[in-house]
């Protein structure tokens, strides 16, 4: 046999080892993928716990400042003046969450003399809020009756609303002089 033709042989049963051994080495790659997966290579006997927890909810409540005074003015002229912060706090954890601010203000007294409820207006201002809610405000002119400032929709979870309302008087030019007190009463529903 000619030394061209030892090497032909050599380098072909070389070239059949190394694609054997290739072949071999790709269905064992392929195996250990099966194995790999997940849920495939559970044992009959491998212990499971079920994992379980409750999302504790709560209550939707107002919050709002006791007493205020927004300053003093003539007869025919307006007073004007923030009362101060106003939050809802909704912690119902609910999926789809909603709620609605009303107030009401009874006539102002100073004992002697009136000016109704409806002198005065209610402008909530801009809203924060946090978690997923969506604030919104209506300014409106203030009754002895309940009417809604501030809505909040499409909700989900806990959330927040604040906001720092503008209370304006329209004094009529007949007023008489002094101190005068109303009571304005929000509520969250």
């Amino acid at each position: 046999m000619s030394a061209v033709s030892q090497h032909f042989r050599w380098r072909a049963a070389t070239s059949g080892v190394i694609v054997r051994a290739r072949s071999l080495s790709v269905a064992a790659t392929a195996a250990a993928l099966v194995l790999v997966q997940p849920g495939l290579a559970v044992a009959a006997d491998d212990p499971s716990t079920a994992v379980s927890f409750a999302v504790t909810s709560g209550a939707l409540s107002l919050s709002a400042p006791v007493s205020t005074n927004i300053g003093s003015g003539a007869p025919g002229t307006q007073i004007s003046g923030r009362i101060g912060a106003v939050s809802v706090t909704d912690d119902r954890a609910l999926l789809s969450a909603s709620w609605s601010v009303t107030a009401a203000e009874t006539d102002f007294t100073n004992g002697a003399s009136t000016i109704p409820a409806t002198s005065t207006t209610y402008d909530p201002g801009s809203i924060t809020t946090t978690g997923t809610i969506t604030a919104t405000g209506t300014p409106v002119t203030l009754s002895n009756t309940a009417q809604t400032v501030v809505t909040g929709s499409a909700g989900v979870g806990d959330n927040t609303a604040t906001w720092n309302p503008t209370v304006t008087v329209h004094v009529p030019a007949g007023a008489v002089g002094g101190g005068y007190t109303g009571t304005l009463t929000q509520s969250v529903a």
